[in-house]
């Protein structure tokens, strides 16, 4: 895991324990410090900290003054403190001076990750938050997680920078978006940048369960447990264990059995078929769907309850004519895979503007069949217009004859189109501003202020 811990305490024994029990919880960029006085020159010496674990009391410093010190330096690290007394005035006091969270000794390990992941979570946000103000695009810390994203476009970097941050928490992703987007190529990278990256990813279309076997696959059965159950058989919560459950078409999934998936979701445990014990689901959960959940949940055909779950995170993967300068990049990559086959295909210009100038409302997939259509027929020579569909070039030309000239008084004001597509977007996501501003990549102020003006 990416996020980077100080840990301050002069007991050494606790200090040895709390880095092997973060290590094996996947962490890996772990400072350890006994003399509070190091910890604070490591932070004046502009060493990055994510999260500060500091104990109170110490005699070299006191940990709230180490924590007074921390925050001047470094607003954005997030510091949680650690003492053996229980008092009301001193958590008060630490609050005050900004800590985050307050933990009394002895506490256990999966105390200590429940606060240290929401503090990771909030510190994310808040990065989120500063990104969408940024007019450069975010450097990701981890670009190898993501390379096989081919993309030049400032929004979906910062999309990649947001799913890297989620990534580090262990909550629960909503991916939206059209079909061809690479909803499952973004849940691929969101586990290989997590600390579950050695751990399985399985992926599971919600619309080839069959009702009648939703238990059977979800959560496994014991030999014998049914008629039919000649063997043992894990369900898909234990073959993903420790690591990633992708949910593709979630939207799909009917309501009787969404009830199911809502109790693992909500308790963190389930039954296989055929046991009276639970077991703990020790998965994260990423769910995928071109649909619109809100229509859905307007028509009750989905559970409200459960796409708040499901929501801890939301990305939402803009469709290909959204980020059309990543057009020529993906038809390289695509051309890159052929190489073996076609002997290095290449494009001439007149195809790629013509590819450049098509809509694809299959998107990415789409693209990637075109390209593999026009390098079969090509072979080892150039990709001309002639080898691409017809379809594709009937579309283009047909758009350009109907395509309205550039000199006439028709054209709406910026201010209309402008109107148009926050009102479109704001319908969208069935009225919910928070989730329109993040769409749009706008201020949730600027937002309120338009559809103000707006009427709405």
């Amino acid at each position: 895991m990416l996020s980077r811990i100080l840990l301050v305490d002069d007991e050494k024994d606790f200090l040895d324990s709390l880095v092997r029990g973060l290590l094996i919880s996947g962490f890996r960029h772990i400072r350890a410090e006994q003399d509070p006085n190091k910890a604070l020159a490591l932070v004046q010496q502009g060493e990055p900290v994510d999260i500060a674990i500091l104990d109170i009391t110490m005699p070299e410093m006191s940990g709230i003054d180490l924590l007074q010190k921390i925050k001047q330096i470094s607003p954005s690290t997030e510091c949680i403190m650690a003492t053996a007394a229980d008092e009301a005035s001193v958590a008060v006091q630490c609050i005050k001076q900004g800590a985050f969270d307050y933990r009394v000794k002895p506490f256990n390990l999966e105390e200590l990750l429940a606060v240290l992941f929401k503090a990771i979570e909030r510190k994310n946000l808040l990065e989120i938050h500063r990104i969408g103000k940024q007019n450069r695009p975010p450097d990701l810390s981890n670009p190898e997680a993501f390379s096989r994203i081919a993309t030049q476009s400032k929004q979906m970097f910062r999309l990649l920078k947001e799913a890297e941050l989620h990534a580090a928490s262990m909550v629960p992703i909503l991916i939206t978006g059209e079909t061809g987007t690479g909803k499952e190529l973004l849940a691929q990278a969101i586990h290989r940048a997590s600390s579950r990256t050695r751990a399985p990813f399985v992926a599971v279309n919600m619309t080839a369960l069959s009702p009648a076997l939703f238990e059977s696959e979800f959560y496994g059965h014991t030999k014998g447990a049914f008629t039919g159950a000649v063997q043992d058989r894990c369900g898909l919560l234990e073959t993903a264990s420790q690591g990633t459950l992708f949910l593709d078409e979630i939207g799909s999934l009917p309501l009787v059995l969404q009830g199911k998936l809502l109790r693992v979701l909500q308790e963190g445990e389930y039954f296989k078929i055929g046991t009276s014990r639970p077991r703990g689901a020790d998965v994260r959960f990423i769910a995928a769907t071109n649909a619109e959940l809100f229509a859905l949940q307007e028509q009750d055909l989905f559970r409200k309850d459960l796409f708040y779950r499901l929501c801890g995170a939301w990305l939402a993967l803009p469709p290909l004519r959204g980020r059309k300068e990543d057009i020529p990049l993906l038809i390289q990559q695509f051309l890159d895979q052929y190489q073996g086959q076609h002997n290095h295909p290449t494009i001439e210009d007149s195809a790629l503007d013509l590819l450049q100038r098509y809509d694809y409302p299959g998107n990415i997939r789409e693209l990637k069949s075109i390209v593999q259509h026009a390098a079969n027929l090509a072979k080892a020579a150039p990709i001309s217009i002639h080898h691409l569909p017809v379809y594709v070039v009937d579309a283009v030309t047909r758009h350009r004859r109907t395509a309205p000239s550039t000199c006439s008084t028709d054209i709406a004001p910026l201010a209309e189109i402008e109107r148009e597509h926050i009102l479109r977007a704001f319908r969208a996501t069935g009225g919910n501003k928070v989730q329109t501003a993040r769409l749009l990549h706008i201020g949730l102020n600027t937002l309120r202020r338009k559809l103000q003006t707006y009427g709405e």
